[in-house]
């Protein structure tokens, strides 16, 4: 029985399910070759991720497939109501989740999508695969297997792998190319910003923009806030990334340092604390504090309600503003939480297509051979990957040379010389 918070939305959320479902095309055609092929027949899939009208079209594909789907929330603050009601009243999922939840509700709804006893699970942050490994090790023996699609799941779920916990096998869709570089990189970079701005009206240009982190996630933010006119700084703990950072143009400094001089920060990392107490002590009159890095922990959200003296929740949509002792005005977006989701509507739907099709076609994959595959992190098939850039190509009316033959031949022998 679902747990959502009003039926009555449903009519709402199909219109929007269905506005975004026009820039999807290759989950489009999956959807199309799934309902012909029913690669899922009798499978019961449950999910753990942000429920938005783009994940309504891959939950969509996979029950074409012939799947049954649970989805719970993988952040309260992205859940959209329409969204979930239009999923079950008018899709036949079932759907745990309601906007705003707090903690307890959060993993009561994860502990009802896991009572229907899943063949496979998606998850979005490693919280779902969590709790089956730890509360219902009793439905460990029922799960197949499942994908992860962030970076912060993937290096949860490498760390269990390491340790020997990890109990079945788990694909990283999040580390093909057609996801983690343009969802993490062209999505992320857009969707952040998107949030900043509609939830402060602040203008990028002339401000000073701290981005911790130079991943795919970094790197995009970094690209589109120097397009905005921003000063960039990047803060990084790894010599490779900060070098990439340092030749690509942009200023490299330590977070000691880079707390100083920034007007906005936002963090990508997907570790804690990248935005400590030392750092809030030493930060503008009027810094803005933002993250993307999946959970609520890269900012320390406590040290600053310890710090502050008053606090002013709610002064524009998803805005908080924290009054220090000295009068300073430190402004937290999203209560540290994803702000792309949570004061914006997370990547764009083409984005989010390639994104999706990789889960989908992944889950197709692992019907037929999950028994193969042993308790570790997998790599997607590379030959998911190129399909779906071939069909996003196709759909955008791009056209790319094939080999002749001769170029084949050379470039699979040895024996050719210069």
């Amino acid at each position: 029985m679902s747990d959502i918070a009003d039926r009555s939305l449903a009519y709402e959320g199909v219109k929007r399910i269905e506005w975004a479902d026009r820039s999807m095309p290759v989950l489009r055609q999956i959807r199309e070759r799934f309902a012909a092929e029913r690669p899922l027949d009798g499978l019961k899939v449950a999910a753990c991720m942000h429920i938005t009208t783009e994940t309504a079209g891959l939950i969509r594909t996979l029950q074409a497939g012939g799947a049954s789907v649970a989805l719970a929330a993988s952040n309260p603050l992205s859940t959209q109501d329409d969204t979930a009601a239009a999923l079950v009243e008018e899709y036949g999922a079932e759907v745990f989740a309601r906007a705003g939840t707090d903690r307890e509700g959060y993993y009561a709804h994860i502990h009802q999508a896991l009572e229907t006893e899943p063949d496979f699970v998606l998850d979005d942050g490693c919280d779902l695969v969590n709790t089956l490994h730890t509360d219902r090790t009793d439905l460990l023996g029922t799960v197949k297997a499942g994908c992860e699609q962030t970076t912060t799941g993937v290096i949860r779920l490498h760390q269990m792998a390491r340790e020997g916990a990890l109990r079945f096998p788990v694909v990283a869709v999040n580390d093909t190319d057609t996801k983690h570089m343009f969802d993490n990189r062209y999505g992320t970079g857009q969707s952040t910003l998107d949030g900043i701005v509609r939830a402060t009206n602040t203008l990028l240009a002339g401000k000073t923009v701290v981005i911790a982190g130079f991943g795919y996630c970094g790197r995009g933010l970094a690209e589109r806030a120097r397009g905005l006119g921003a000063r960039v700084v990047v803060t990084e703990i790894d010599p490779v990334k900060a070098l990439d950072a340092t030749m690509q143009g942009f200023a490299v400094l330590p977070m000691a340092e880079a707390a100083v001089e920034g007007d906005v920060f936002i963090t990508v990392t997907g570790n804690r604390d990248v935005v400590n107490a030392d750092h809030l002590a030493v930060m503008k009159d009027g810094a803005i504090l933002a993250n993307s890095g999946h959970f609520d922990v890269e900012i320390d959200v406590r040290a600053l309600s310890d710090m502050a003296v008053e606090v002013h929740h709610g002064i524009r949509p998803q805005t908080d503003e924290y009054v220090l002792a000295d009068g300073r005005r430190l402004v937290l977006l999203a209560e540290g939480r994803l702000v792309n989701l949570a004061a914006a509507e997370g990547h764009p739907a083409a984005v989010m297509d390639m994104s999706f099709a990789d889960q989908a076609l992944t889950c197709a994959w692992l019907a037929s051979a999950h028994a193969s595959l042993s308790p570790a992190v997998h790599d997607v098939p590379k030959e998911i990957d190129t399909e779906v850039a071939r069909l996003k190509l196709d759909s955008m009316s791009v056209s790319i040379d094939l080999l002749t033959p001769d170029q084949e031949d050379y470039l699979h022998s040895w024996r050719i010389g210069s």
